[in-house]
């Protein structure tokens, strides 16, 4: 049987994010037993570890009706179950999206959002904080059949009067196939269900994959969440044809203003052509049946700009029904084992590069200001040892002119502390005004503002203007956010040089930080505002209070939760930029009470020097040891991000 690559590669892929956490937790511990670690040192640890177990792998599937999404789906993921776990059958199935996915903290359930939701201003996304919102079916977990009976709930649907469907903008009367779906009475069917949750423990959703199976291609342009911030966001979107259709003229447009445009990023986005046994005949040779396929692919590949390597020709309800049989010959002809190779070579190493880069700087800069700490207490402990080693054979007037003289280095250091709580109060000013640039409040009367405005305007320009004027005021206040953190890192880079000067400590730098990918953010949501929005022909199809809305709350969300993890992130470097000198002072402060001890002790009783000096070389070699064992340290952490999965047999034999 081939195996699955990608739930063999995921699998690993997860095994080396619990490593790398294990290996940050075994470094925390070092610290707390070693005296190394304090409260902002603990939060920041914690914040990268609370990130690396929140980390998620998000695959979209988007297709239009009947191109046997929820085939592949089961095919690729849920073909252990020895059936259909999703609804697949002929027409519409999948009715709303729906994320699947594991969270440990509730139970195991389908949760539903009604569809009378749509007639609101409030995002789905704003919808999942309030759980009494939703509609919960919980199922037996061991039961196949009792998982299936649930799932179909996604696929219901109620008949209203074509003005309720009109209100949740489910029908337009302007468009041939909606006036198609009218019922003999007047009615219409619609979803009964706006969003579907479905929260289980498959080893794979365990391991942190979501998946998003969306509804047909109409749902995509009617819901704004989808297009401004699940399809962008996902790891990987893979966009589902019929071999026998190949490229319509509708998924066309799709692919290119929703999935692949220039405003969202290119990797992970794949093409899939599904159903290619409709084209396998007993009549014809089966070179003539790969050269039919081959011509599809040619022709898809062309229609949706990507290369034909891209363009993955499966068979979906053939590769599930080859899974639950056992058929490796069936398997193979399916061709679905390329596409989950595909999928896994693609998708896992370069998530893996983002959790490495982003885990990596950080650790980097946590570790480092551990060295300096420790460089610090041996530096004082070195000058402590050469102080009192200095004082063998001398007398009682020496060893009172060397406690004169560490009297007069404290008090040099409190001047110096006087000027670090100065400091502390312009780093406090700087602060306020960064965070005035990024203020929640602010933005939310920005958002406030600009609803009003559109909901008053009378015409389109007026429309316009407001949201320009929108994302104007964003941008600047991004902008300025960007010219004050490069304020204060000057400042303190400044500080810590003067610092080290005046104290002989090793010089720091402060660590770099800076806006621009928030501002890319925000740069891809005004893209898509223009894009869909910024002409006369969309201003006039869209009604006005549909644009305000639909499409300006969810893009409003999106603003919103950019800045909210911008804030979260600011903070987390001014608390890193601040920790070495605080931890400098600390450290200055604690030696200088050692050596003031150490030499009263000798001044009242000089037999005690040589126990003294004995005590701080056992001191000093115990310090020289935690060095030598954050070096180990830092060589374990580097090791776990850094390991790859050794190759598979085959590879090798190869």
């Amino acid at each position: 049987m081939v195996e699955n690559k990608l739930a063999d590669q995921f699998a690993a892929y997860s095994t080396w994010r619990k490593a790398l956490i294990d290996t940050i937790c075994d470094y925390r511990s070092w610290l707390n037993e070693q005296e190394l670690n304090d409260a902002q040192v603990d939060l920041r640890v914690q914040h990268l570890l609370d990130r690396l177990h929140e980390d998620k792998l998000n695959v979209a599937f988007v297709a239009e009706f009947s191109r046997g999404k929820s085939e592949l789906i089961n095919a690729i993921f849920f073909a252990d179950y020895g059936q259909r776990l999703l609804p697949s059958s002929a027409g519409r199935t999948t009715m709303c999206p729906t994320e699947l996915l594991f969270e440990s903290d509730k139970p195991t359930s389908l949760r539903l959002l009604p569809i009378e939701t749509r007639g609101t201003d409030t995002t789905t996304t704003e919808f999942k904080r309030f759980p009494a919102e939703w509609t919960v079916f919980e199922f037996d977990v061991n039961s196949s059949d009792s998982m299936v009976d649930a799932f179909k709930e996604v696929s219901r649907t109620k008949r209203v009067s074509v003005e309720e469907a009109q209100r949740y903008e489910l029908y337009d009367p302007n468009n041939p196939d909606d006036a198609m779906n009218l019922n003999e009475d007047g009615t219409i069917d619609i979803p009964c269900w706006r969003y579907a949750i479905i929260n289980f423990p498959h080893p794979l959703l365990e391991q942190g994959l979501v998946i998003l199976d969306t509804p047909g291609l109409n749902a995509i342009g009617t819901e704004p969440e989808l297009t401004l911030n699940m399809l962008p966001n996902a790891h990987a979107v893979l966009f589902i044809l019929a071999a026998d259709t190949g490229v319509t003229k509708s998924e066309s447009d799709v692919w290119r203003q929703y999935i692949s445009g220039t405003r969202w990023k290119q990797k992970g986005r794949m093409a899939v052509l599904n159903k290619i046994d409709g084209l396998w005949d007993e009549l014809k040779s089966e070179r003539e049946v790969e050269k039919e396929i081959a011509k599809q692919i040619k022709v898809s590949a062309e229609l949706l700009d990507l290369d034909s390597s891209q363009i993955f020709p499966v068979s979906a309800q053939k590769g599930l029904l080859a899974k639950v049989n056992n058929d490796e010959g069936l398997l193979v002809k399916s061709r679905l084992p390329e596409l989950q190779k595909a999928l896994s070579d693609e998708l896992i190493p370069s998530k893996k590069e983002i959790v490495r880069d982003n885990t990596e700087s950080e650790i980097e800069d946590l570790i480092a200001n551990s060295g300096l700490i420790l460089q610090s207490r041996l530096q004082g402990l070195s000058e402590q040892l050469a102080e009192l080693k200095g004082l063998r054979g001398k007398n009682a007037d020496v060893v009172e002119h060397m406690m004169n003289k560490v009297k007069a280095d404290k008090e040099s250091f409190e001047r110096g502390l006087q000027r670090f709580q100065a400091l502390r109060s312009v780093f406090s000013q700087h602060t306020n005004t960064l965070f005035a640039y990024l203020g929640m409040e602010r933005l939310r009367m920005e958002v406030a503002k600009t609803r009003h405005a559109m909901v008053a305007a009378n015409f389109t320009k007026s429309i316009r203007a407001a949201m320009e004027g929108f994302f104007k005021d964003i941008n600047e206040r991004m902008a300025s956010s960007d010219r004050q953190i490069s304020e204060i890192k000057s400042m303190m880079d400044a500080m810590y040089q003067k610092y080290a000067q005046e104290h002989g400590t090793a010089p720091v730098n402060a660590p770099n930080f800076s806006t621009a990918r928030y501002q890319k953010e925000l740069g891809k949501l005004e893209r898509a505002y223009k894009e869909q929005f910024d002409t006369a022909l969309n201003m006039i199809v869209n009604e006005k209070m549909t644009l305000t809305t639909k499409f300006f709350e969810t893009m409003a969300n999106r603003v919103v939760n950019v800045y909210e993890i911008a804030n979260r992130d600011v903070e987390n470097w001014l608390k890193a930029v601040m920790a070495p000198m605080e931890s400098q002072v600390r450290e200055q402060q604690l030696q200088l009470r050692r050596r003031m001890e150490s030499i009263k002790r000798i001044y009242k009783a000089t037999d005690t020097l040589e126990d003294r000096i004995a005590e701080l070389e056992s001191f000093e070699q115990g310090i020289r040891n935690q060095i030598a064992d954050l070096k180990v340290i830092r060589q374990h952490i580097g090791n776990a991000l850094a390991f790859e999965e050794s190759p598979a047999p085959e590879v090798l034999a190869a």
